[in-house]
C-alpha cells in the first residue's frame, strides 16, 4: 500500500526505522528486532540505504523483502542520490519494482569523503522528480528538519527548499530527530502556512548514552532543551538509559495528545529499545 493512503485511513500512523547490518550473515540477527516491532503492528518500517554500492550489495532490498514477505509489513526504502548517476538510480528503481517495493524515502544523502559525488543529482528534489518520471508507480516520501537543515541559511530558506521537494512529488514527510516538542510544533505551523499539506511524522530517537547525544548534535543540530540537559547532567550509565527511554516515551505521548500525524521511531536496531518503546506507547496508537 502507498504510505500516503495509510494517512487517509488512520491517525496517528506509527512506523519504525532500522538499518541493514554491515555483514551479509548478520541480517539473520535483525529478526529479533523485527519480531518485537511486528508485535505493535506498525504501519510501515523504513530501511536505511548505505552510501556507495548497489541496493543489493548493501542489503537494503533484501531486508525490505524480509519485512514485506515474512512480516507482512510495508517497507519504506531510503534512497540517496548524491553519489549515483541517473542510470545507477534507474537500476535500483528497477530492482525495487521487480520486488514489488514501491515506497521510497528520497534523500540527497550526506557528503562522504570516500565517495566522489556524481553531480547528476544535487538535491533530493532532483531525485524525487526523476522517480516520478519513471513508469513504476512509486510513492515518494521526504525528510524534513524541525530545527533546519544544517546547510540551510535560515528557516525561510529551509521551508522554501522543502516546498520545492513537495512540489516535485513528495507525498509524506518524516522529520529528523528532535528533543524539543515545541520546536516541532512551531515547524509544523510554519510549514502549513507555507502551503505544504503533506502529512508529517515526528521522528523520535530514544537517547540512551552520552556518546549518542554528542553524535546527534554534531550530525543533525538537534538542540538540547533545559529539561533534557538536566537529565544528562544528573544521570549516567543505566540511569541515563532509563531516563532517556522515559523522555522519549513522554515525547511520543505528548505528540499524540496534540494530534501529530504520525510517530517514526529510530530504533538503532536495538530490540530492547524497541520493546520498551512498544510497551509504553501501545495504549496510545
Amino acid at each position: 500500500m502507498q504510505i500516503s493512503k495509510i494517512f487517509e485511513k488512520k491517525k496517528p500512523v506509527l512506523s519504525f526505522e532500522i538499518f541493514p547490518p554491515k555483514r551479509d550473515t548478520a541480517i539473520k540477527n535483525i529478526d529479533e528486532t523485527l519480531k518485537v516491532l511486528a508485535q505493535l503492528n506498525p504501519d510501515f518500517i523504513s530501511v536505511t540505504f548505505g552510501a556507495g554500492g548497489s541496493a543489493v550489495n548493501n542489503l537494503t532490498v533484501e531486508l525490505a523483502k524480509k519485512i514485506k514477505n515474512e512480516y507482512g509489513i510495508e517497507p519504506l526504502v531510503h534512497l540517496t542520490c548524491l553519489n549515483y548517476t541517473k542510470n545507477e538510480i534507474l537500476t535500483i528503481l528497477e530492482e525495487l519494482d521487480k520486488n514489488d517495493i514501491h515506497n521510497i524515502l528520497a534523500l540527497r544523502g550526506d557528503k562522504n569523503p570516500n565517495y566522489e559525488p556524481k553531480l547528476e543529482f544535487n538535491y533530493a528534489s532532483d531525485l524525487v522528480k526523476f522517480i516520478k518520471e519513471q513508469d513504476m508507480a512509486f510513492h515518494v516520501s521526504g525528510a524534513c528538519y524541525p530545527e533546519c537543515h544544517l546547510e540551510s541559511k535560515n528557516r525561510v530558506e529551509d521551508i522554501k527548499n522543502l516546498k520545492t521537494k513537495v512540489d516535485a512529488g513528495v507525498e509524506h514527510l518524516i522529520s529528523q530527530l528532535f528533543l524539543d516538542n515545541e520546536a516541532f510544533y512551531r515547524f509544523v505551523e510554519n510549514v502549513r502556512v507555507a502551503g505544504i499539506d503533506a502529512p508529517i511524522e515526528a521522528g523520535i530517537m530514544p537517547v540512551i548514552n552520552k556518546a549518542q547525544i554528542e553524535r546527534m548534535v554534531n550530525l543533525c543540530g538537534a538542540s538540547l532543551p533545559e529539561k533534557f540537559k538536566n537529565i544528562i547532567n544528573k544521570y549516567e550509565d543505566e540511569a541515563l538509559y532509563e531516563a532517556g527511554m522515559v523522555y522519549a516515551a513522554n515525547q511520543i505521548v505528548e505528540l499524540i495528545a496534540n494530534g501529530v500525524d504520525g510517530i517514526h521511531v529510530y530504533t538503532m536496531n536495538n530490540p530492547n529499545v524497541a520493546k520498551r518503546i512498544c510497551d509504553t506507547i501501545k495504549y496510545f496508537v
